[in-house]
């Protein structure tokens, strides 16, 4: 591996100082006189390099020089930056000597020093070595930068031990290559965004705490550093309970030469959270009044839904344009279907309540939702319509209902050309929309709408909110011309972007970035269909049948299942002839040959195996009797951003008529 050269110019110069600590030159010399009077004859003048070298090795002097180098042998491999599984954005060390800063910037170094009154997991009993037990994981996001903790036990205490190193950028064209002063840091108001994450022994994750971290405080120490203690608050409708407390420290690198008086920084924030009020108290106002004029159009608008507000994890109302903002996957997504996939094969979960009484409302902040990788129908369709707008599509989220009424959230885009798409979030589904005209004569032949939707009340996105005003609210006899205010009622724009731009409130918060995934495809489709064998081959046994295992048939297999989400991703059914072909050739005459294929978007091979032995015909394949029987299981995992994937199994057998 070659050095840069001023990496090499810093090596030899490490290496001068050694050998002159050792005052190797000295010995170097006493050595050649040594040599010159014992060896040569008094007729050679010349002594080789050569020579000099051997005789240096013979009395131990080059042995002694390489063990107070003291050179690292770990492979360099595992040091650099390039590799795989890294995610973008996540920091590698977790200790401020070993990360690689540029000293022309400004750095936060924060470091989360232990937990302590997490009373939930007072009773948790200490794991053993080795044993498999629920873990803590602390996720952060600071201004486009991610990073994740290690994972630690669920303890009382839980022994968070991690530094990580957050780079203060400069916002201003042409500043990007000067540091940050006091007075700059303190104007940058955005917070340290910190979610913490457990995972229980099956991998199922649960969202303990969403917290916004001020840590501009550390503008105003004397030392450049300061100590926090951090209460973490529940989420939903544990968002008044405390859950923990973490020990946070805070550290400017390099050291600030001014730091600015408490004061200073204490009537900074007090300023920001006084504009910041005044903004939501001004949008609050008219909304109200916005709904008053909604209500006057005609009475029956009070039981639409049209929604202005909508709580976060931390009990907070928000504009619903807040949730949604123009967001760019760079290039771990390459077009707006395998945007809808991705979202789609991120989990489906509603918000936890607490007793009965209908469903308990949570939007997720985009961080929250991406960490815990599964949220709620209206967390997929705001991230839905937020990807969609950074492929420069005109997209909004539309609040409604479907069948039997049950509120629903999806995606609708509009093309130049006046078409009309709907986006199911949760499916990856598209449906081009095509109106019911109610005044036809009832002879005449109408459309058959394919979408699940029954109604819709209001439509946004990060710019616009309209309430639907049309006489009924039915999505089927619906006229999407969001230009006709007959039909539907907008709200100001300037209202929307006063509270909902970039950097309008400092209560904002900001959006990350998406992340690449860190799991390695190849392997865990190996280690999945490995655990498939043993549990079928298990089960067999139980019912008294041996296993027998085609290995070639299973190889077969593969690209059915990488058709399969092929057309999940672009619609479009491709390569089917080829493998129809292959399995004609594979099996036998007078062989009888079935396979099932089925999708999950999560990992757990023995819950997977449950599932598929709830299907008639997934059982009669496992349990199959008869002649010659030959069992064949395929899996393959396609990855997506954040660690997100989609898992495809296909059993198969072949067996004698």
């Amino acid at each position: 591996m070659s050095l840069p050269p001023e990496k090499a110019s810093e090596l030899k110069q490490l290496i001068q100082q050694q050998l002159s600590k050792m005052d190797v030159h000295g010995k170097i010399r006493e050595i050649l006189a040594e040599t010159i009077r014992e060896e040569l004859a008094p007729d050679q003048q010349h002594l080789s390099t050569e020579d000099l070298i051997k005789a240096l090795r013979r009395r131990g002097i080059i042995d002694d020089v390489m063990k107070e180098l003291n050179f690292v042998t770990d492979n360099v491999d595992q040091e650099l930056p390039s590799s795989p599984k890294q995610p973008a954005g996540f920091d590698k060390q977790s200790t401020l000597k070993k990360t690689t800063i540029d000293p022309t910037r400004r750095y936060l170094y924060l470091q989360v020093l232990g937990g302590r009154a997490f009373l939930e997991h007072l009773q948790e009993p200490e794991p053993s070595p080795g044993q498999v037990c629920s873990t803590f994981t602390l996720c952060l996001h600071y201004r486009n930068q991610r990073f994740r903790s290690k994972p630690v036990p669920c303890a009382c205490e839980p022994d968070f031990h991690d530094g990580f190193l957050l780079e203060v950028h400069r916002e201003n064209l042409g500043d990007g290559t000067r540091m940050a002063d006091s007075t700059t840091m303190l104007s940058i108001s955005d917070p340290i965004h910190m979610v913490l994450i457990k995972t229980d022994i099956f991998g199922e994750t649960t969202l303990v705490a969403s917290y916004f971290l001020e840590w501009r405080s550390v503008l105003g120490s004397e030392n450049g550093m300061s100590s926090l203690t951090v209460e973490l608050m529940g989420v939903g409708t544990e968002s008044k309970v405390s859950v923990g407390i973490l020990n946070v420290k805070l550290e400017m690198y390099p050291p600030l030469n001014q730091t600015l008086s408490q004061e200073v920084v204490n009537t900074q924030l007090a300023l920001e959270r006084q504009k910041t009020a005044e903004k939501e108290r001004l949008f609050l106002v008219y909304a109200k009044q916005w709904w008053r004029e909604y209500l006057q159009i005609r009475p029956s608008h009070n039981s639409r839904l049209v929604k202005i507000f909508a709580q976060d994890e931390n009990g907070i109302n928000r504009p619903v344009c807040s949730y949604v903002k123009p967001l760019r996957a760079g290039r771990l997504l390459d077009t707006p279907r395998q945007a809808a996939r991705f979202v789609n094969v991120l989990g489906y979960e509603r918000a936890p309540v607490i007793g009965g009484g209908g469903k308990q409302e949570q939007w997720c902040t985009l961080l929250a939702f991406l960490c815990r990788n599964k949220g709620d129908c209206e967390d997929h369709a705001n991230l839905l319509c937020s990807l969609l707008l950074g492929y420069g599509l005109e997209a909004f989220v539309c609040v409604g209902t479907k069948a039997k009424g049950v509120p629903h959230a999806w995606v609708m885009t509009c093309g130049t050309d006046g078409t009309i798409t709907f986006w199911e979030s949760l499916t990856g589904h598209r449906y081009i929309h095509k109106p019911i005209n109610p005044d036809e004569p009832p002879l005449a032949e109408q459309p058959k709408p394919l979408h699940p939707y029954r109604t819709i009340g209001c439509v946004f996105n990060h710019q616009m909110f309209l309430g639907n005003c049309q006489p009924s609210d039915a999505v089927e006899t619906c006229i999407f011309d969001l230009n006709d205010e007959s039909k539907w009622k907008p709200m100001s724009e300037e209202a929307i972007k006063s509270v909902c731009a970039p950097g309008a409130t400092t209560s904002l918060p900001p959006f990350p970035p998406l992340c690449a995934s860190t799991i390695d495809a190849s392997v865990t489709s190996n280690e999945i269909e490995m655990q498939l064998r043993l549990l079928v081959s298990e089960h067999r046994k139980d019912l008294g049948l041996t296993t027998v295992w085609e290995d070639q048939l299973s190889y077969l297999l593969s690209p059915a299942l990488a058709s399969y989400e092929f057309e999940r991703t672009t619609s479009i059914s491709s390569g089917n002839e080829e493998f129809q072909d292959a399995i004609r050739r594979a099996v036998p005459d007078g062989h009888t040959f079935k396979g099932f294929p089925i999708h999950f978007v999560y990992r757990n091979a023995r819950r997977a195996f449950a599932t598929c032995l709830r299907s008639p015909f997934c059982e009669e394949i496992i349990c199959c009797r008869g002649d010659q029987v030959r069992l064949a299981v395929r899996v393959r995992v396609f990855t997506y951003p954040e660690s997100a994937c989609a898992v495809w199994i296909m059993f198969a057998c072949e067996c004698a008529s």
